[in-house]
């Protein structure tokens, strides 16, 4: 991964020189922005291979650059870390719903920080799912192919891990599976999240998909499952 190109947007000057430190000796490229406007500009014009974004920034907030890059053609596939004090469940779910691909709360360890930064970036290399089979269940219809997502012939809105988990769990259902089952199926092996995490994107999954959402099923102590159609 040596080499990559990481934006950093840190306002506080003692974590954005702590972030740069750590990449540089693990041999990344860094550029930095320490406002959301700079952020944005810096985006188009420096083409980064991950950003890291601190949600709560001058001029234009994290959550905003957030969207402006994931709405556009050009950047939308430039993997997007969070880097927050923030660690309400509002704020993760906020920020995942606007396309983000992982989080990490303030403080963090470097090795926390490298060993995400690394997974991310090889996530992001993975060849895509080759399986395009249409998925139906219930009043869901999954079209991987087209990553589209209809319930009751209503398109939703998802991220590209929410169409992941939701395709992985509506694929086999009945079937329950661990968090980590579920992490090693949506983002690859030895991705390094916490339970927490997987929970956190069932939650925006589940909102997303209104009453829907019901068929993601929590097995307590155990994980989810996807609710079979009875016969």
């Amino acid at each position: 991964m040596a080499g990559k190109k990481i934006l950093v947007v840190e306002d506080e000057a003692d974590v954005m020189e702590l972030v740069r430190y750590n990449l540089e000796k693990n041999g990344y490229l860094v550029e930095t922005a320490a406002d959301g406007r700079e952020a944005t500009e810096k985006v188009r014009s420096k083409s980064p291979d991950l950003i890291l974004l601190d949600l709560m920034l001058p001029e234009i907030d994290g959550l905003e650059v957030c969207r402006s890059v994931k709405k556009e053609t050009k950047t939308a596939d430039i993997p997007v870390i969070m880097l927050t004090a923030k660690g309400t469940e509002a704020d993760i779910v906020a920020g995942l719903e606007m396309g983000a691909d992982d989080y990490i709360t303030k403080p963090f360890s470097p090795r926390v920080l490298m060993a995400r930064v690394k997974a991310v970036l090889r996530r992001k290399e993975m060849p895509a799912d080759t399986d395009k089979s249409i998925v139906r269940i219930h009043e869901i219809e999954i079209d991987p192919g087209r990553h589209i997502v209809k319930i009751n012939g209503e398109m939703i809105n998802l991220t590209i891990t929410e169409f992941k988990l939701l395709k992985f769990l509506a694929s086999r259902p009945g079937w329950v599976f661990t968090r980590y089952q579920i992490v090693d199926a949506v983002h690859g092996n030895d991705y390094p999240v916490t339970d927490r995490s997987v929970d956190v994107q069932v939650v925006g999954l589940r909102k997303k998909m209104g009453t829907a959402g019901q068929y993601i099923e929590t097995v307590r102590g155990v994980g989810y499952r996807f609710q079979e159609i009875v016969v």
